[in-house]
């Protein structure tokens, strides 16, 4: 079936995001590699990104922006019968970390797992829950973006440790009422020939961390930057003009693109190929980093709260991450 004429249309219905306190500035990096303020700007646009305390984990972050949208959405926890925790950085790896929060928030009516999808996740449990609700089996989710990266950051490595930042987005999704938006349509894709670009290679059962690799660093994330960035404009150009075309839209229909926070020079060039002017992108890269599967979560719901997105607004979201995957969506506010 078509997700354009899915039986029940859904829509995004309250919007939460949660970073945490500490504050990581291109000058408190100086002091740790060497590296400058200037070149970390000119490369990729991030001013600072935020660092999660010692005892606060993905589960916290998640919670914390999971109660914002269902305040938002005017909804009560113990009525969530879905959620959906995109992330990378898990609290556990088992169990999940969407259990620990189904705890926290005592939602103890919803199913809840989660799902790795690097950057793209939310986006892929976006089309997960809308699915799952369009074909009736569940009247409500709440999906999550969380990642702890700093726990997974080498911070020996200037060319990675500058990217990355800690942090929380969530959305609460249920069936469109009649004058309500509604996703209009969704895509994902995934190319497992290039997992060696973007990756963490330790800590898994191919790569065990034991007393003789310990000192390695293997459970950090590693990345080859040009083949990512060039595999990653291509990817959302594509992902972006299937959702839009299947949405029935044109550029000048688009409102705003909420890309995911990556790269400045990765924005531009989607804004580019898209013919969407800057001022119709969102971006918050400077203040957060890459933050993975929260990155576009988090932007969705500044976004929303800023009063960048108004009733009837066509929205499109578009991702990259390890994988590779990828995914967009478009919906209408």
């Amino acid at each position: 079936m078509n997700e354009t004429t899915s039986v029940i249309p859904v829509t995004i219905a309250g919007t939460g995001s949660y970073v945490p306190e500490k504050v990581l500035t291109n000058a408190d990096l100086e002091q740790i590699v060497d590296t400058s303020d200037e070149w970390i700007v000119s490369r990729t646009g991030i001013k600072e990104r935020r660092i999660a305390a010692a005892d606060e984990f993905t589960s916290h972050m998640a919670t914390n922006a999971a109660r914002k949208a269902l305040e938002q959405a005017n909804m009560a926890a113990e009525d969530i019968e879905l959620i959906i925790v995109a992330t990378i950085t898990p609290d556990t790896l088992t169990p999940s970390t969407a259990c620990y929060v189904q705890a926290n928030l005592g939602a103890l009516s919803a199913v809840a797992f989660d799902i790795s999808a690097a950057c793209s996740g939310f986006l892929y449990a976006m089309k997960l829950a809308k699915r799952l609700i369009s074909d009736g089996a569940y009247k409500n989710a709440l999906i999550i973006g969380a990642e702890k990266l700093s726990a997974f950051v080498n911070w020996e490595d200037r060319n990675t440790c500058v990217l990355f930042g800690d942090g929380a987005g969530a959305a609460v999704l249920r069936k469109s009422e009649e004058g309500e938006g509604r996703i209009l349509a969704s895509e994902t894709g995934t190319d497992g020939r290039h997992t060696a670009i973007l990756d963490i290679k330790g800590g898994g059962s191919a790569c065990p961390i034991s007393m003789s690799n310990a000192n390695d660093k293997l459970a950090t994330l590693s990345m080859q930057g040009r083949e990512v960035f060039k595999l990653a404009v291509t990817a959302m150009r594509q992902a972006s003009e299937k959702v839009i075309e299947r949405a029935g839209l044109s550029a000048e229909d688009i409102s705003l693109v909420v890309p995911h926070q990556a790269n400045l020079r990765i924005i531009d060039a989607i804004a580019g190929r898209l013919d969407v002017p800057n001022e119709k992108v969102f971006v918050n890269l400077h203040k957060y980093g890459n933050t993975s599967a929260a990155a576009i979560a988090i932007a969705l719901d500044e976004a929303n709260r800023e009063g960048r997105i108004k009733r009837g607004d066509n929205i499109i979201m578009v991702a990259f991450g390890a994988g590779l995957t990828w995914a967009a969506s478009a919906i209408e506010w």
